[in-house]
């Protein structure tokens, strides 16, 4: 599965209020694996920055006015995302200005949810951590990923950091072996599983007569409601 993890930075935090996206970062996932590959660009927003949104940045208009449009880049940015799992924190406010974006260029180019799929983090991060702080930083510090570098908003920085808390938050899965073996499949592990070892052996569970009892009353019941159970088969070697 190729993912890209991706993050922007705007002018203000409402599309609708005309603002324009200033940078996008991406970093490129194959089967969970960073593969090297980012995608990075700062644009000319071709208007001012709302109040507050430059001291998070720290982008200027100066430094702006020299870099290409979002429509002298667009083509290289889709190219790059086509096809992909885009993950993003907090995906509809970055994929509502990406939206924008390419509607101010005659929707010629159709719409982002039809060229990717869309996997919000924010959104995982609920499900895992519910009723506690899930911005970037506060997932960074929770899984153990390194954001001491963090002094200011970079698309490309934060999706880098994101990518990190991803495969962190997402570690579970590198039970299954989809990551066995790698660095960044036992560091995942380490976090999820604090001071456990990822190649432990798995602990074995002994039922008792009891619960043994109660398995087979409950295939008892399912045999003579459905007529027959699939764990026959399983025990059957079917």
């Amino acid at each position: 599965m190729r993912q890209i993890v991706l993050d922007t930075e705007t002018t203000g935090l409402e599309w609708k209020k005309g603002n324009r996206v200033v940078e996008i970062g991406c970093v490129e996932l194959v089967e969970r694996r960073p593969t090297g590959r980012t995608f990075q660009q700062y644009l000319n927003p071709g208007r001012e920055f709302e109040p507050g949104a430059q001291e998070v940045t720290g982008l200027t208009l100066e430094f702006l006015a020299d870099k290409p449009r979002f429509e002298e880049v667009v083509d290289a940015f889709l190219e790059f995302i086509d096809g992909s799992e885009l993950v993003i924190h907090n995906a509809a406010f970055d994929v509502g200005f990406l939206e924008h974006e390419l509607s101010l260029l005659g929707g010629n180019r159709g719409r982002l949810q039809d060229r990717v799929r869309i996997l919000d983090s924010l959104e995982l991060a609920r499900q895992r951590f519910p009723g506690q702080r899930n911005s970037l930083d506060a997932l960074c510090r929770r899984l153990g990923v390194d954001n001491s570098h963090r002094q200011l908003h970079g698309a490309l920085l934060d999706a880098q950091l994101l990518a990190d808390a991803y495969l962190a938050l997402t570690a579970g899965q590198s039970e299954l072996g989809l990551v066995a073996g790698t660095d960044r499949g036992r560091r995942a592990v380490a976090v999820a599983l604090p001071g456990a070892r990822p190649d432990a052996p798995r602990p074995r569970v002994q039922c008792t007569a009891e619960d043994l009892a109660l398995h087979s009353g409950r295939l008892a019941a399912i045999r003579s409601k459905a007529g027959h159970c699939v764990w026959d088969l399983v025990e059957a070697g079917a």
